[in-house]
């Protein structure tokens, strides 16, 4: 029988995967409002996410409740391990959300929202990147609980997944505004893009390097078959992701940018996947001894197959009606 814990490692890594590349790109436009030159542009880039961002971050609740309620023992670890950038994300994400409501109902404390905006994207995304260097470097397990130190997840390669994920949201942020706007604004982030671009990818090319020297088991999985047909094929697939970017931005197109971004953030978590396989908390607690008794997991997979359907119909009906160019002049009042 095929486990039902590894259909619902398939679940959450795909919740995970679509959080990052949608809420990404809406942290990224906040990372990238303190640049905007005008009121005008500030609003525009504001009113390109203001009617999808709720939803994308519907996406980080299915995937933290879901690791709760179906892989009780590696939320029990890896909660007390990342509790200060869980706490901060957390934090960055309700004063990002608060600006969303408050900045458009004053102008005395506009500035005030705007840092808040600017700010919990900056500090959410940072957060996130820290708590994934945090888990590749592994977390210490003992007698099925969490036994590292308070300050386990600060480190140099921690703090380099920290700025490499900031880069990364800002290059989907980028073109994304490519993607919703006209004219200077535009223009300006073809500008960015192209540098967020070559940043980007010289941090994929960094952790990718320091990566496998996490762990003997890092090494071993990507140096050794079946990895190492990753090892020879993903090269490959960034250089063309990286092609694709390059090309549409000095195209001029406009969703050519945006998808070839996503792609590089799809081919970073296969990455990632490529390590952990089969844990799900690394370096040695597994999918099947972090999941929950195989009745809980089927009852869950009930609603959960209900459930996730109309989101993604729900998501895909929202980007359908707000599709289309931003119109300076209407927005999110």
């Amino acid at each position: 029988m095929f486990e039902l814990s590894f259909i619902w490692a398939g679940i959450i890594a795909f919740a995970v995967l679509t959080y990052v590349i949608l809420d990404g790109f809406d942290l990224g436009v906040g990372i990238l409002f303190p640049f905007a030159k005008g009121e005008r542009d500030r609003a525009t880039m504001m009113n390109s996410v203001a009617p999808i961002w709720d939803g994308n971050e519907t996406w980080l609740v299915l995937g933290g409740g879901g690791l709760f309620a179906v892989f009780p023992l590696a939320y029990a670890v890896i909660m007390p391990a990342l509790y200060m950038p869980i706490i901060l994300m957390l934090l960055a994400l309700i004063f990002r959300g608060v600006a969303f409501e408050y900045r458009w109902r004053t102008e005395r404390s506009k500035p005030v929202w705007d840092v808040a905006f600017a700010g919990g994207s900056l500090v959410a995304a940072f957060m996130q990147g820290i708590a994934l260097g945090a888990l590749v470097q592994g977390i210490e397990v003992a007698d099925r609980a969490y036994a590292g130190g308070w300050w386990d997840w600060l480190s140099v390669f921690s703090i380099l997944t920290g700025f490499a994920v900031v880069i990364g949201y800002a290059l989907l942020g980028a073109t994304w505004i490519i993607l919703k706007t006209e004219g200077s604004l535009q223009r300006q982030m073809q500008n960015y893009a192209w540098w967020l671009g070559a940043g980007t990818l010289g941090f994929i090319g960094i952790v990718s390097i320091l990566t496998p020297f996490q762990d003997p088991e890092y090494f071993h999985r990507w140096f050794n078959l079946p990895g190492s047909i990753f090892s020879v094929l993903m090269p490959g697939a960034v250089a063309a992701a990286a092609w694709t970017l390059f090309s549409g931005l000095n195209a001029g197109k406009d969703g050519q940018p945006f998808l070839a971004a996503l792609s590089l953030f799809v081919l970073s978590f296969i990455g990632i996947g490529v390590s952990f396989y089969p844990n799900i908390v690394p370096p040695n607690l597994t999918i099947v001894a972090a999941a929950a008794p195989d009745e809980s997991l089927l009852f869950a997979l009930v609603g959960t197959v209900v459930l996730v359907p109309l989101i993604l119909i729900y998501t895909g009906y929202a980007y359908w009606v707000f599709r289309g160019k931003i119109d300076p002049e209407e927005g999110y009042h």
